[in-house]
């Protein structure tokens, strides 16, 4: 009898976890198919549609014959803008031949990592935790390993520079920060930044890593010193740091999947390395994204603002909320659009479906089998963010009652 051969997948691979985030919108999605009233919290994207004149300016791209080859790290034209947009904004001092323009902020990181990181060599990069659950991954799949530096909800999720001057090595190669951060909510303040970014400017040999996706969604309203600032405008540090964002989240164009990075590092260096490999990779995003990319960052300011706007109100209200909730304990989100609530008061309970709760993992399946509320555990965000779950108020307000409602009668009926 033949036997089938597989084909052999590379262990580093093989081994890789899936996204937990994408897992829970994929079984809240299965779901509501069944015709459950699922409210869902899961999902890290903005509930808006793509403003209009976006949209318009890509139809008018495909009209206009956008639809070949162009060039693979972005037009020039396209980074111009954001090189223009990077100094006016972000006082970062890049020009257009310091981006690349990415499938995503996702790639822009995959990017960086794996130019930064040499398989085999023993680099570290420090993760500032609790983190995004793709980073540890991407950074294993690029030959490195993912180590932690972690806040606590005691420390509204931020470290100290004590703390992550005491977690680089030697082998440290970068620091990677995510400000406002996915998943906690919070955000450090310009004068925290800066003591931190001073801490990696006496090692030579890190990189700092500032992932500012969701630089456009602060909330003063809550958080008095929730200003944005982005790390690489200090003159020590702007030739070692590499700024990640894109568009996704503030212009609310996740499907778009459109990001970028940007350096100065070695006049231009990096980029020009980055950009190589993106070449062979995928050559470039499609040739009709471009002008909407110019289209959002010269004119989406007022759509923007009145998302974020939006965004402030749900984050009060789902703050409210969670506070109200015996047992939970939530930090008051700054930015981008999660609330982080740590659970552990709620361990060792039984539901009323007979399931006990032992950790994040087992509260967030029964809260959806018995509540029908779709969450995210924190068991992969760090080392902890283990007793926590993520909330994502990029959902009505309307949902937002409903849903902490059910939460809060879920908590209530834990025995």
């Amino acid at each position: 009898m033949h036997t089938m051969q597989t084909t052999n997948v590379s262990p580093h691979v093989k081994n890789l976890p899936a996204s937990s985030t994408l897992a829970v919108s994929a079984k809240a999605k299965e779901l509501k198919a069944q015709g459950v009233d699922v409210v869902g919290f899961g999902t890290g994207e903005p509930d808006f549609d793509t403003p209009q004149h976006i949209i318009d300016s890509l139809v008018s791209a495909v009209n206009d014959g956008h639809t070949r080859y162009s060039a693979s790290p972005g037009s020039i034209e396209c980074r111009e803008v954001i090189a223009r947009k990077l100094r006016d904004e972000n006082s970062l001092p890049v020009e257009a031949k310091d981006v690349v323009v990415t499938v995503g902020g996702k790639q822009a990181i995959y990017l960086t990592m794996q130019c930064l990181i040499e398989p085999g060599r023993g680099d570290e990069v420090l993760m500032v935790a609790p983190a995004w659950v793709s980073v540890p991954a991407i950074v294993e799949v690029c030959g490195g390993t993912a180590k932690w530096v972690s806040g606590t909800i005691d420390t509204d999720w931020k470290i100290s520079p004590e703390q992550l001057d005491a977690a680089i090595t030697p082998k440290t190669i970068a620091v990677m920060i995510n400000s406002p951060s996915n998943p906690c909510g919070t955000a450090y303040s310009p004068s925290e930044l800066q003591a931190l970014a001073e801490v990696v400017a006496r090692h030579d040999h890190v990189t700092l890593i500032s992932d500012e996706i969701y630089e456009k969604l602060m909330y003063p309203e809550l958080v008095p010193d929730a200003v944005h600032f982005s790390v690489g405008s200090m003159p020590e540090l702007a030739d070692r740091t590499i700024t990640i964002n894109g568009l996704s989240k503030g212009w609310a164009m996740t499907g778009w999947r459109i990001g970028y990075l940007a350096t100065p590092a070695g006049g231009g260096e990096f980029a020009a390395a980055a950009g190589k490999l993106h070449s062979q990779m995928l050559s470039s995003i499609p040739a009709f994204c471009m002008p909407p990319i110019i289209e959002a960052l010269e004119q989406g300011a007022p759509a923007v603002e009145g998302m974020r706007q939006t965004f402030a109100r749900r984050g009060a209200l789902m703050y409210e909320k969670l506070s109200g909730i015996e047992g939970i304990r939530c930090a008051k989100p700054a930015g981008a659009f999660y609330c982080f609530p740590e659970l552990s008061g709620c361990f060792g309970r039984t539901t009323p479906g007979g399931v006990k709760i032992e950790d994040a993992i087992g509260f967030c399946g029964a809260l959806l089998e018995e509540a029908n509320v779709a969450v995210v555990p924190g068991t992969d965000f760090g080392p902890t963010a283990q007793d926590c779950c993520r909330l994502s108020f990029a959902a009505s307000e309307e949902d937002i009652e409903r849903g902490c409602d059910r939460l809060g009668a879920f908590v209530g009926s834990l025995r």
